[in-house]
């Protein structure tokens, strides 16, 4: 696992922090082949990181990458490999609605404003969205995945040749397939990120490491 400081928002990356938006759809059955609600987490021996809100497979192959911001909470956890990367988010919604539609809609609206390309298409975990946003130098792929699960939302921004090419992006599908959500019961307002939180022995690898550092002056 990389630990990084979060650093200056890119055109790309503003892209990742969805607004606080309301809902009104009824919520359908989360599918049990994954991603997974804590109640109903797999017996299986996949080795995960325990993020809080998120375990994520630890054993895809693939690189996680946890982004912490100044007062040390987690605000973002990105998968990647030399193909491409998956952003993931986990928000709070209603107890009997799901948000995906909205969304979808939202995104689509964000992107075509921008000068970017966006269509849905069917996917394996329900609607998808796949198309180009604009970024400095020209276009860039991108495909958001999203599943409405039991008070919480789970989203998906894949970019580089994973969003765009069924083969490079199967790693990461699989890895967001055996994600396992803890939404907890904390009462949070609906489309608020469920808080993150870093292993133990992240956090102390953090403090260790800032403890070496060089005082200013």
């Amino acid at each position: 696992m990389a630990l990084r400081r979060k650093e200056k928002r890119t055109e790309q990356s503003k892209l990742d922090a969805t607004p606080p938006w309301e809902t009104r759809r009824p919520h359908e059955s989360l599918p049990t082949t994954g991603p997974y609600d804590v109640a109903d987490s797999p017996a299986d021996d996949t080795e995960r990181l325990d993020l809080g809100a998120l375990r994520v497979p630890a054993d895809s192959g693939l690189e996680i990458r946890v982004e912490v911001g100044e007062d040390g909470q987690v605000v973002g956890v990105t998968l990647l490999n030399p193909t491409g990367q998956m952003q993931l988010g986990v928000f709070a919604a209603p107890r009997k609605d799901g948000i995906w539609d909205e969304i979808r809609a939202e995104i689509k609206a964000s992107i075509s404003s921008q000068g970017g390309t966006v269509s849905e298409q069917e996917g394996e975990f329900g609607l998808e969205l796949v198309g180009r946003l604009p970024v400095p130098g020209g276009l860039t792929p991108v495909r958001f995945v999203g599943v409405d699960g039991p008070r919480w939302f789970l989203r998906a921004m894949l970019a580089g040749a994973p969003a765009m090419e069924d083969e490079q992006a199967q790693p990461f599908l699989a890895a967001f397939r055996g994600l396992v959500v803890v939404r907890g019961n904390d009462p949070l307002p609906v489309r608020d990120p469920v808080p993150l939180q870093l292993p133990k022995e992240a956090v102390e690898q953090l403090a260790a490491a800032e403890a070496t550092e060089p005082q200013d002056g």
